[in-house]
């Protein structure tokens, strides 16, 4: 059985760490560097940062805070964020991330994940997506969740793993911030057409919430989560030790 990860994830607006319900009405939370290097030292496994409104605002990623963020945090970082060219996977890289997270950039141009799979490897392209349901269907969101794609999510999901995506990160507007459960529905079809890593994000409310996650879907990798962490409702040494006596396999 592989080891489930928990992972925090840190959105940040102007510099700010921030969280709001269904992608909408953002509110400060803390600052990034000092979270980041807290959650370093809590028994997190990774860390994600996602500079927010980059994509929509047009601009490149704040990397001056990713390399403080970087230096003070000693688990695997992914970045995310305004990530649209090659150019954009190397700066990140250099600033300190080990993986990259693409999202807009590659609903914009697929290819985008081809070229950075051969050139970095697939273990560093990351694809997080943003999915809502419509009608029967999931459809993909870009723009931090505001503009509905018209793409199918699953067909999108597949196409970009086999581009080389190494990861998924499916995020769910549907459950986003509201805290009443992961979107199992979604991740387990996500998971039956995914042969790379697959991490829950959007809906974490309590411990039970990771317990239900990985014992109803045990293909999942990773179960990540902002405000229950950010604001210590949950801790995340107090999760694993839950997740443990359930019989989950983790890192402790």
């Amino acid at each position: 059985m592989i080891t489930k990860r928990i992972i925090p994830c840190l959105d940040v607006k102007d510099g700010k760490v921030v969280k709001g319900v269904n992608f909408a009405g953002l509110k400060k939370i803390a600052e990034p560097v000092k979270l980041g290097k807290y959650y370093s030292e809590a028994g997190a496994d990774e860390l994600v940062f996602y500079d927010i409104t980059a994509s929509v605002e047009g601009r490149k990623i704040f990397t001056d805070i990713i390399t403080r963020v970087a230096e003070e945090v000693f688990i695997p970082l992914t970045v995310g964020g305004g990530i649209s060219t090659l150019a954009d996977f190397d700066r990140v890289l250099k600033c300190g991330a080990d993986k990259v997270s693409v999202n807009s950039g590659a609903i914009k141009n697929p290819m985008l994940i081809n070229e950075a799979a051969s050139k970095y490897g697939n273990q560093c392209v990351v694809l997080s997506v943003d999915v809502k349901r419509l009608g029967g269907d999931y459809h993909i969101f870009a723009e931090g969740g505001r503009r509905d794609t018209g793409i199918l999510a699953l067909r999108f999901i597949e196409d970009g793993i086999k581009r080389g995506a190494g990861e998924i990160v499916v995020n769910s507007i549907d459950t986003d911030g509201v805290k009443k459960g992961f979107d199992l529905e979604l991740l387990r079809v996500v998971c039956d057409i995914s042969p790379v890593p697959v991490i829950a994000s959007g809906g974490a409310g309590k411990v039970e919430d990771f317990t239900k996650l990985f014992k109803e879907i045990p293909d999942i990798s990773a179960g990540l989560a902002a405000s229950i962490f950010h604001l210590g409702e949950v801790k995340i040494k107090d999760l694993k030790k839950e997740l443990k006596a359930e019989g989950i396999l983790v890192r402790v």
